[in-house]
């Protein structure tokens, strides 16, 4: 799945546009490196999402095309 659509689908990012201009203002990392909107995310990835001052850090549990709103954070867990 693509990053912009995963972070999106997980509700990290509220919205699939705003989740492509993270991505192409470099805030976005896949196990530490700078990653595009483009870029598959995959099991057990670590991605990092800096907002302002704070970074948020998470690893990809599952990866699922269409999740409800209340079990999305079974997507990922918060490191």
């Amino acid at each position: 799945m693509r990053l912009d659509k995963y972070l999106k689908v997980s509700r990290l990012i509220k919205r699939r546009t705003i989740a492509n201009q993270a991505c192409e203002n470099k805030r976005v990392t896949i196990n530490g490196k700078e990653a595009k909107p483009s870029a598959k995310v995959a099991i057990d990835d670590v991605i990092a999402i800096t907002f302002g001052n704070k970074v948020s850090t998470v690893r990809v549990i599952e990866v699922a095309e269409h999740v409800k709103k209340d079990s999305a954070k079974e997507l990922y867990e918060i490191i």
